[in-house]
């Protein structure tokens, strides 16, 4: 039996308009170049038509499987139900809003399994957003990723991205992560990381469903994300090296309070109450400080190794699988 070549993982939010369109036109690429293939849409909680488009394109096309989702929970926990679901021996990436183009599926297919690449990013790099409200802050965000991850990538927003299957088995998305899916790869030793330049097209049907909170969101992920990779698998690291730190100086603090308010009294000179200083507070609350932020890194360390998987989505229903 043939292995699969391609699983494109396409996660929406009412999108009803442009679903038929997108499978035409991936069906068509795919079919020209003799790929075996599967389309797996996750529908993330839309009201409109989505599912029954998906429904009825499932019902004459095995190709294309669905999985639909109680309610919304966001782009990274729609990207991850997909990756659990995939098949393909390389996994693509896109949105469903037709602003990516399924005609660089096989030169993304290619850079993956001819030139060896873990995971190839899309760069839009002219694209055809409002630059105020787009484009300036999307340059912004991108240049602080660059420096923060140190992965040299142009557009890590960008939805179109193709992935070694092992990658995508090897990672979890949740929260807002699917902005980090090249770190995340990094983090686990995929360091062999594309970037290719795909087209970016106007939006044909509706309306964006990403406002201005995003790149915020997506800062205060970066944040989260540069801290877990240095310290996710080894949190006492972290807080057990400054919370050491922080009760020794207390400590040290505290005990030349002592000595000085003894010495002072052996040689009758006059001195003030210890808790009349303020350095005893300093140094009190700076020992307090420091054993609970040990504390934090121990039980960090043991919920770490714990592994338990909490559930981050309920699936409503699934074709084809």
């Amino acid at each position: 039996m043939k292995s699969m070549n391609i699983s494109v993982v396409i996660p929406l939010l009412n999108e009803e308009e442009s679903i038929q369109e997108l499978y035409d036109w991936i069906a068509s690429i795919m079919q020209s170049n003799q790929f075996l293939y599967e389309v797996i849409f996750i529908d993330d909680g839309s009201k409109d038509n989505s599912w029954s488009t998906i429904e009825r394109l499932s019902t004459n096309n095995t190709s294309v499987k669905g999985i639909r989702f109680q309610k919304n929970y966001g782009k990274s926990q729609a990207l991850d139900a997909g990756f659990k679901a995939a098949e393909g021996n390389v996994v693509i990436t896109m949105d469903a809003d037709l602003q990516d183009s399924p005609d660089e599926i096989p030169e993304l297919y290619h850079l993956i399994v001819n030139k060896d690449y873990d995971l190839v990013s899309g760069w839009k790099k002219k694209r055809y957003d409002n630059v105020v409200t787009k484009n300036i802050p999307s340059k912004l965000f991108n240049w602080a990723a660059r420096k923060t991850s140190g992965l040299h990538l142009h557009d890590f927003n960008c939805g179109l991205k193709a992935y070694k299957n092992e990658v995508i088995k090897s990672i979890n998305v949740s929260g807002e992560m699917h902005r980090y899916i090249p770190v995340l790869a990094k983090n686990e030793g995929f360091s062999n990381i594309g970037e290719k330049v795909v087209k970016h097209q106007a939006r044909k049907y509706g309306e964006t469903k990403f406002g201005m909170d995003r790149f915020v969101n997506g800062f205060l992920d970066l944040i989260t994300i540069s801290f877990l990779s240095k310290f996710g698998r080894r949190p006492m690291h972290f807080f057990g090296l400054w919370g050491t730190f922080m009760f020794l100086f207390g400590f040290t603090s505290a005990f030349y309070i002592g000595i000085m308010k003894l010495y002072r009294i052996a040689n009758h000179t006059k001195t003030i109450l210890v808790t009349d200083n303020p350095w005893f507070y300093i140094a009190l609350t700076s020992m307090i400080l420091g054993t609970l932020l040990f504390l934090a890194g121990f039980l960090g360390e043991l919920i770490l190794k714990s592994n338990s998987n909490q559930k981050l989505y309920n699936i409503k229903e699934k074709i084809n699988f």
